[in-house]
């Protein structure tokens, strides 16, 4: 079976003057064994245009091609690697536009279209970067692109949970906070409220699953919010004083920045995990120092 939109490795079946038909590799047999007779099926070849081709391939050769569509839905060959490939979620950048949609670079030869119907606003604007999702269109037979990405990934996910460590990429900036991609595979929000460092469209950023409301939409912080992460800031601070003699002077009134830069966390966290340690009597605040009381060094 050949993969449309992904990378392919194929066999060399026959040679034209154009180029190289590439068929799979049958799966009941070793690959070294038997040469695919293209004859048996026109439709399970895909043609590798000569001037692609460095050195001459041989009959029965193996080679690891991209599989893409040209804009009469035919399929050819390439020997170039793609930024994306069909199912992913990927930034790309915005290189031309049309009355019938834009075009994305997407590292081949033929710029990826992303047509109206499935454009979120303003993804027109060239040299833009944008987050796109690449599918296969069966009617038109093309690899097409995406901004609208909620028409392929859902807004729930049953693979997470509560405190799951995720990857977030940022695609939207909204009144409530920023949309995400969330493991490439679905959709999640962080709230203003939780976006303690700056983030802006195209952003790659770590993230922790926060909540999983009853309709199975995420919200996602940008540091953990249980006890566990509690307790792990609180002993980030005590080893950071360790190592620093017994003093710091990274305060609760230092800037957000300083403090995400120390310990990438935002400042109210880092307020409430130094009122903890104060009551527990493990450190003494001032104005212009926190120093660690004596028993715990």
């Amino acid at each position: 079976m050949i993969n449309i939109g992904k990378i392919n490795t194929l066999r060399v079946v026959a040679q034209y003057p154009f180029g190289y038909a590439l068929a799979p590799i049958p799966q009941d047999s070793p690959a070294q064994d038997n040469i695919y007779d293209a004859d048996q099926d026109e439709q399970l070849t895909v043609t590798l245009a000569l001037e692609e081709v460095n050195s001459e391939l041989k009959e029965g050769q193996e080679v690891e091609v991209f599989v893409g569509s040209d804009q009469r839905g035919d399929l050819y060959a390439t020997l170039q690697t793609p930024k994306i490939q069909v199912g992913e979620t990927k930034v790309l950048k915005a290189v031309s536009a049309t009355n019938f949609g834009a075009f994305f670079d997407w590292g081949l030869d033929n710029d990826l279209l992303v047509p109206n119907d499935y454009q979120a606003q303003l993804s027109k604007r060239l040299g833009m970067y944008y987050v796109v999702h690449t599918f296969y269109d069966d009617k038109t037979q093309r690899i097409l692109g995406a901004t609208k990405l909620h028409y392929f990934l859902k807004e729930s996910s049953a693979y997470l949970n509560e405190g799951d460590t995720v990857s977030c990429l940022v695609y939207a900036k909204t009144d409530l906070g920023f949309k995400v991609v969330i493991n490439e595979k679905s959709l999640g929000l962080i709230f203003h409220s939780d976006a303690f460092k700056p983030l802006k469209v195209g952003q790659a950023t770590e993230g922790v699953i926060k909540t999983i409301r009853d309709d199975g939409k995420v919200d996602v912080a940008l540091q953990r919010v249980d006890k566990g992460g509690r307790d792990a800031l609180q002993q980030a601070i005590l080893d950071d004083l360790v190592a620093h003699g017994g003093i710091s002077t990274l305060t609760d009134k230092s800037a957000p920045e300083a403090i995400y830069s120390h310990f990438n966390v935002s400042k109210a966290a880092y307020k409430k995990a130094l009122g903890a340690l104060y009551k527990q009597k493990k450190i003494t605040l001032s104005p212009d120092a926190i120093r660690l009381n004596k028993t715990e060094k």
